[in-house]
């Protein structure tokens, strides 16, 4: 569930960053009084995602706007559909306009590239993660859209679950090292957060079962005969994920590793933008 008061935050900072002191334009052609209706209109094919959103942002510019959604979040779209119509006071209409376009079209590609990527690994007991490779501000945004398009939020932040990548390791004096110091940090702390630790080889990999002490490992950069090896080794002591170099042409040769989760930063930083339209009708 999304956070309103978030919603409500980024709405708000939005308005302030594109509007400032005014629409001076809109203000000079239009009748303040005016009343207008305008269709969010589909120009690309693939999955909506910010519907919800819109309705949000027309609401807060014109508590009066009426909102008709004919297409919900996570529904596929193609070229000439009609997401919503939406009537509204003209001026506030113009207002929300380029950012329900802007933030619409960032997510629904999101959605798009992460259904994809689950359509690709059906069938299989593996569960495709999103990363912290989001845009500063927005990432509540685009991680509400890769769970529209079928996929799973993995950390929020540097704050919601530990996880040791090869800098923390070679800060902290090795593998054995840092998950010790992880473990006695969260104990020191009252802190109960899982923990992925990550490894760049078998070596290091025999290292961390030994050790112990942890909730996932993550198989960074394994070329898929290796990482079938990995996961045969760890045998369920542990949950395993992948990460590196995995795109919608291998993913689900990945995922017939048995591994338990892929993660994926190209979801949020190598989506795009989804072809959409806000045009007022005459």
């Amino acid at each position: 569930m999304i956070d309103q008061s978030k919603i409500s935050e980024f709405i708000a900072a939005a308005l302030q960053e594109d509007v400032g002191p005014g629409d001076h334009t809109s203000n000079a052609c239009i009748d303040p009084r005016s009343r207008s209706q305008a269709v969010l209109l589909v120009k690309d094919t693939g999955v909506i995602a910010g519907v919800d959103l819109a309705k949000a942002i027309f609401s807060h510019v014109d508590p009066t706007a009426q909102v008709d959604i004919m297409i919900t979040d996570g529904s596929d779209i193609a070229f000439g559909n009609e997401a919503f119509r939406v009537s509204c006071n003209t001026l506030a209409l113009l207002q929300a306009e380029r950012i329900v376009l802007n933030t619409m079209q960032r997510m629904s590609a999101i959605a798009t590239l992460s259904s994809r990527f689950a359509v690709e690994v059906e069938g299989l007991d593996v569960t495709i993660l999103d990363t912290r490779k989001t845009t500063p501000l927005i990432r509540f945004l685009e991680k509400w859209a890769v769970e529209i398009g079928g996929c799973t939020n993995y950390r929020n932040g540097l704050y919601d679950w530990i996880m040791i990548k090869d800098n923390h390791i070679d800060a902290s004096g090795g593998i054995t090292a840092s998950i010790q110091n992880v473990n006695r940090y969260l104990a020191q702390n009252n802190l109960d957060l899982g923990i992925t630790i990550e490894v760049r080889n078998l070596v290091e990999l025999h290292e961390v079962l030994e050790s112990g002490g942890i909730t996932r490992i993550m198989l960074d950069n394994f070329e898929i005969p290796l990482l079938r090896e990995a996961v045969h080794t760890v045998a369920g002591r542990f949950q395993t994920e992948a990460s590196g170099g995995i795109k919608l042409q291998n993913v689900r040769a990945y995922a017939e590793t048995g591994i338990n989760y892929i993660s994926v930063g190209a979801l949020t930083h190598s989506s795009g933008s989804l072809d959409l339209s806000l045009k007022i009708l005459k």
